[in-house]
């Protein structure tokens, strides 16, 4: 991370640094630094959940996403998938700031919606017919769960629309009207989920929604296992969001 930043000091290059996740917090001094200077190193983070697995909870990172949001200059991108990690790739190569690429380890879905989407932080990757009963939103291979969520919910006459959220950072950045637009302000049923601290989401989900995340440490065992033990599942969701809604 040192190194980095005296290369983008010097000029001429785009250096990046690279990581599993759950190690950044030896290299978060430096983008610190990075941060202060206006570098525009790329981190690239890797490994980004509890779905690393049977390594166990030494190296699942937990409250490192928040960490690093909570850090100021530093755009954080979660992509959930191809198109959202290029619009990520393209803002740390020309933004002119530092940007983290948190990237998961499991294999995800290709998601059928413009890849500049994505350059807005968060969007509306999936609408319902009318206007919601409920905002779902996730990042990274969590948005998989509540795109599942919304069709169940579908089911029982709920409409539920999906927010798909890669970088909290630009989201905030884009004007009120699409802000708006996205994440209607009279809209209080909300239900914001993450494989990871649930603090940054309450922003977002406010008094009257819900966060399901992480705030404990994780265990030794096969991805799957651990994602249904600690609720990151459709099923979860459509829970959830029923009991925002009150029903």
């Amino acid at each position: 991370g040192a190194i980095a930043n005296g290369l983008a000091l010097h000029g001429g290059v785009k250096p990046f640094v690279a990581t599993f996740f759950v190690f950044s917090d030896y290299v978060k001094p430096m983008a610190r630094l990075s941060a202060l200077m206006g570098m525009p190193l790329t981190y690239v983070l890797t490994h980004d959940s509890i779905g690393v697995g049977e390594d166990g909870p030494t190296h699942q990172p937990i409250e490192h996403i928040a960490s690093f949001r909570a850090m100021p200059g530093v755009s954080v991108f979660r992509p959930a998938d191809g198109k959202e990690t290029t619009a990520a790739w393209l803002t740390a190569i020309t933004s002119g700031l530092p940007t983290c690429l948190v990237l998961t380890r499991q294999s995800l879905p290709q998601y059928n919606h413009c890849g500049r989407c994505g350059f807005k932080g968060g969007y509306i990757l999936s609408d319902c017919d009318r206007a919601p009963d409920v905002l779902l939103m996730a990042s990274g291979s969590e948005v998989e769960q509540v795109l599942g969520a919304q069709a169940e919910l579908a089911k029982d006459g709920i409409a539920a629309r999906v927010i798909s959220m890669p970088c909290m950072e630009t989201f905030l950045k884009q004007d009120d009207e699409y802000r708006e637009s996205v994440m209607p302000n009279a809209i209080r049923a909300r239900v914001a989920m993450e494989a990871g601290a649930t603090m940054p989401w309450y922003r977002f989900t406010g008094l009257d929604g819900a966060v399901i995340g992480l705030d404990h440490y994780g265990a030794s065992a096969p991805a799957a296992i651990l994602f249904k033990e600690y609720g990151f599942t459709v099923e979860n969701v459509v829970a959830t969001a029923k009991r925002v809604l009150g029903k």
